[in-house]
């Protein structure tokens, strides 16, 4: 440890506190951070809210993610869900829970993400407040924000019988990442490795974008919204996995979706396995022009929630972190 880069416990909180916003734009919220809570214009009167938490070990490895792929990655996926709804994300609140160990080089850093992933998938949309805590696991928890600007909110339970189903965005892009961090980036006893540069350069094109897809998604969040506007029956984001999800969505509309094998890609069960993706499933009425790509079409409620090409799917739907997390696994 050297006085050129302290740790969070070196400093107070407001100090770190400091380290976080100077590296964020300027808030242009009617009251930003820096009182007890910050207060958001929503012309509207509605606001969309969700909450996602990233925690060292299931979540994310530290030898795999840099600080601002961490950020990143915080932010997008909550931007995801509130896009999901038809909302347009305003603003995030930001809860870390930090070992005393934490480099402050690495907060800015997972500051700088956060800021990135705003300009680039939400523009307009900041982090507006948080709170700062020890913990001996590093655990970042985002809450999301929304304004549904006069939409009213798409639901999982829309869905109807004879509405095509979409799917806007990737498919099993950043679950191929994930195999490949197992796969090429862990020792012999199977613990991670880092990712370094000479090793990122060792993939091939494919790989080097499915790894970057892996620890920094970018859901395509204009297209939820164009999605949301062109009547959208009902929407989520695919981020366990598109047959888990979609079995999700099919629950609460008590349909079946039927999914087209030939719609879903070279490899089908990395498709409907996958995850991590945060692109968006989306029905629609039949005939509306609509973003994305068609890949199958609801049917009413038969035996079971999720078929392709007729037959039930029986392979892996998705990632359950109370089944799927292996503490032992890298």
């Amino acid at each position: 440890m050297t006085d050129a880069e302290p740790t969070v416990g070196d400093l107070s909180e407001g100090q770190v506190l400091r380290g976080i916003l100077d590296r964020l734009p300027a808030s242009t919220a009617p009251v930003g951070p820096g009182d007890d809570a910050a207060v958001l214009a929503v012309p509207d009167g509605r606001v969309v809210a969700t909450t996602d938490t990233l925690v060292h070990g299931p979540d994310f490895r530290l030898a795999w993610s840099s600080a601002v792929d961490l950020g990143y990655k915080a932010a997008a996926v909550n931007l995801a869900d509130v896009a999901a709804m038809g909302a347009r994300p305003i603003a995030l609140l930001v809860a870390l829970a930090m070992p005393d160990e934490t480099p402050i080089a690495f907060v800015r850093g997972l500051a700088d993400g956060l800021a990135q992933a705003c300009a680039e998938l939400a523009p307009g949309c900041a982090v507006e407040g948080g709170d700062l805590t020890a913990s001996d696991t590093l655990t970042i928890a985002v809450t999301a924000l929304g304004s549904l600007e006069g939409r009213a909110p798409v639901r999982r339970s829309g869905a109807r019988p004879g509405d095509a189903v979409h799917v806007i965005g990737e498919l099993g892009v950043a679950a191929r990442g994930l195999d490949l961090l197992f796969t090429r980036f862990t020792d012999a006893a199977g613990s991670p490795v880092a990712v370094t540069p000479e090793g990122r350069a060792a993939l091939d094109p494919a790989d080097s974008y499915a790894l970057d897809r892996q620890l920094r998604p970018r859901p395509p969040i204009a297209d939820a919204l164009r999605a949301a506007d062109a009547g959208a029956t009902a929407m989520m984001d695919v981020s366990d996995g598109l047959a888990l999800d979609a079995t999700r969505l099919a629950d609460a509309s008590m349909v079946t979706i039927a999914f087209d094998a030939g719609a879903l890609g070279e490899d089908v069960a990395l498709a409907l396995g996958g995850g991590e993706d945060h692109g968006f499933l989306a029905t629609f009425p039949e005939g509306v022009v609509a973003p994305g790509r068609r890949v199958g079409t609801v049917h009413p409620r038969g035996e079971v929630a999720v078929t392709v090409d007729g037959r039930p799917w029986t392979g892996h739907a998705g990632w359950d972190p109370y089944r799927d997390w292996d503490a032992g696994r890298g």
